[in-house]
């Protein structure tokens, strides 16, 4: 088999934990971008869409480049957005030794948001987000040049109003006005799984800190559209999954939750540059009955890493933002890695970093040629168990994306329409990946000893998705011609923003018929075994039979000479897991042709 090779990081395999000196006391987390900061360039874009071999689990190397800078500066006294404020107690023992515990020591500023308030022992209320979200959109809107509006984005499962934090100097606050600005977009979700809290506590803190606080200046550069709530329904159970019992994060593609919906269309309407989605991890556990230690990273970081995604955009997300973010991170003493996870069989012993199907936030908005980024926090199975730590990561961390954002902003202006170019021009041509899957290696990963709290390496299989093993692939279409009962399947391919056609004309084109050679059912999987609350799939080897087909008038034809171009490839190339087909969102193998040559059909624009 041969390897997709991702990214372009300088990071050894084996990188020791970051320490650094403490800060002073009531210092605040905040924007100083250093105008004499700067990064090397990224080297002259070479196109290349051949797939080449590469050592499995290797990282492509590349010259170092200097972080952005985002420093800690005191916070002028009095400092009336972050009061001190006791950590909130907890009543629950934390399910490791003392020692263990004295690894992770509080920040010295202290973050106040109304689930972190002093004796509190509960998260923020989706009431209280609310309030929150439209007390900064108030305030916002105080300062000369800036507007700011809370929209609702959709419903939960439960009829939970989902909204989202608009905050901008352009002439309004409706995608329109944001586009014609001409500054990048970002957006930041937090809490998709409703046991992870710390991100969307942080994402509070952001919103007033840009509202009315130090991040305000950010706006000069850039536009932010805030989620922090993704899903209300798993926050009010404390569950990770939605009140449907569906892992939301693995619904990005196929949209079968009301909540992710609400989420693709903000990033149809909004088109951000750069995504951001903040997690918490598992931190005892599997890994403790596996392994017999505790996690001991304050942050995880992934960019996307799914197949056909385009070279530059990975080199960006490498060299333009996990670098500058890690510094920010090393600089305030926190430990990073690069994301991983491990299934729930105790027997299986491996280790995989964040996966390669199409179905996550991550990958997705990879796939819709957007900088996207995934964080996570120590967190889950330990309560509010240094929740002011996992907060001041989070919000070190977006602060971070925010800064190479706007240092950014002239170049990731050029660089998202080059990259809707290339991967609109690649129609027809070349191979595209059907199926990747990670390279497997070993790693030596650093954990804590669950008694003593002592640093403990051990060494892992490990399945890297830094260099993608390509399991399947065919020659790259012109676009899929779907059958008038595909409106399902219509529906959700627009939601995320891509283009369909109607056929105005019966007429007919050159295409690749689908053959089914053999079918079994089974169950989507992920790194952790079996998807939360996903319906059995159909799992299909397909061969394909080139001729002319006849396209009644009222199909449907989409074009891959479009910037979601690779996109449409995840969903409609039938025999992956991810699949519309697979997932029944098409009917059958019929409903779908591979259209090899330029249609000259008339087609006309969808409403």
């Amino acid at each position: 088999m041969t390897a997709i090779p991702l990214p372009v990081s300088t990071e050894p395999s084996r990188h020791p934990p970051f320490f650094t000196r403490s800060r002073a006391p009531g210092t605040l987390l905040p924007i100083l971008l250093l105008a004499a900061c700067t990064s090397v360039p990224l080297p002259p874009w070479t196109p290349s869409h051949s797939v080449v071999d590469a050592p499995a689990g290797s990282e492509a190397p590349a010259p170092a480049a200097p972080p952005v800078i985002v420093q800690i500066s005191p916070a002028p006294p009095p400092a009336p957005l972050l009061p001190s404020a006791s950590a909130a107690p907890t009543d629950e023992p934390p399910p490791y030794s003392p020692a263990v515990a004295a690894r992770f020591p509080a920040p010295t500023v202290v973050y106040n948001t109304p689930g972190l308030g002093a004796g509190r022992t509960s998260f923020t209320s989706q009431a209280e987000i609310r309030a929150w979200l439209r007390e900064q959109a108030a305030s916002a809107s105080r300062s000369a040049g800036i507007k700011a509006a809370v929209l609702p984005i959709g419903n939960s499962q439960r009829g939970e109003t989902l909204e989202a934090l608009v905050l901008t100097r352009a002439g309004g606050t409706d995608p329109a006005a944001l586009q014609a600005a001409g500054r990048p977009t970002v957006l930041l979700t937090g809490q998709q799984h409703g046991n992870e809290p710390a991100g969307s506590e942080a994402l509070l803190v952001i919103a007033r800190e840009l509202a009315q606080g130090q991040l305000q200046p950010m706006l000069e550069h850039i536009n932010v559209v805030i989620v922090p709530r993704a899903n209300p329904d798993g926050a009010a159970s404390d569950q990770r999954v939605t009140q449907g019992g569906l892992d939301m994060n693995r619904d990005h593609l196929l949209l079968n939750t009301p909540e992710a919906q609400a989420l693709a269309k903000l990033a149809r309407d909004y088109h951000p540059t750069v995504v951001v989605d903040a997690h918490e991890y598992t931190v005892v556990g599997r890994y403790l009955e596996k392994f017999g230690t505790i996690q001991k990273f304050d942050a995880m970081v992934q960019y996307a890493t799914t197949a056909n995604l385009p070279e530059f955009l990975t080199k960006a997300a490498e060299e333009w933002y996990r670098r500058p973010m890690l510094s920010a991170l090393k600089d305030q003493g926190l430990t990073t890695e690069w994301y991983y996870t491990t299934s729930t069989d105790l027997a299986d012993k491996k280790v995989s970093m964040g996966g390669a199907q199409p179905d996550t936030g991550r990958n997705v908005n990879g796939l819709k040629n957007t900088v996207s980024l995934l964080i996570e926090t120590r967190g889950v199975g330990i309560g509010r168990l240094h929740i002011q730590r996992r907060v001041h990561t989070h919000v070190t961390a977006i602060t971070s994306v925010l800064a190479s954002t706007a240092q950014r902003a002239g170049e990731l202006s050029q660089l998202r329409p080059y990259i809707d170019k290339e991967v609109s021009a690649q129609a027809c041509k070349g191979e595209a990946i059907v199926e990747a899957a990670p390279t497997a290696a070993q790693h030596d990963l650093v954990m804590l000893d669950p008694v003593s709290g002592a640093d403990k390496t051990i060494t892992v299989d490990w399945n890297s998705a830094l260099a993608l093993r390509s399991v399947k692939s065919r020659a790259r279409p012109c676009g899929y011609l779907l059958s008038a009962a595909s409106t399902t399947a219509v529906d959700r391919l627009r939601l995320q923003g891509v283009q369909v056609m109607r056929v105005a004309e019966p007429g007919s084109l050159l295409g690749d018929s689908y053959r089914e050679t053999a079918r079994t059912s089974g169950e989507r999987q992920d790194v952790r075994g079996t998807i939360a609350g996903s319906s059995p799939i159909i799992k299909v080897q397909v061969s394909l039979t080139r001729g002319v087909v006849d396209v009644p008038r009222g199909s449907y034809y989409v074009p891959l000479n479009q910037p979601l171009g690779n996109l449409v490839l995840a969903a409609l190339e039938p025999d992956t897991q991810s699949s519309y087909f697979a997932n029944q969102l098409l009917e059958s193998l019929q409903s779908t042709v591979r259209v090899m040559a330029d249609p000259s059909i008339k087609l006309e624009e969808l409403p």
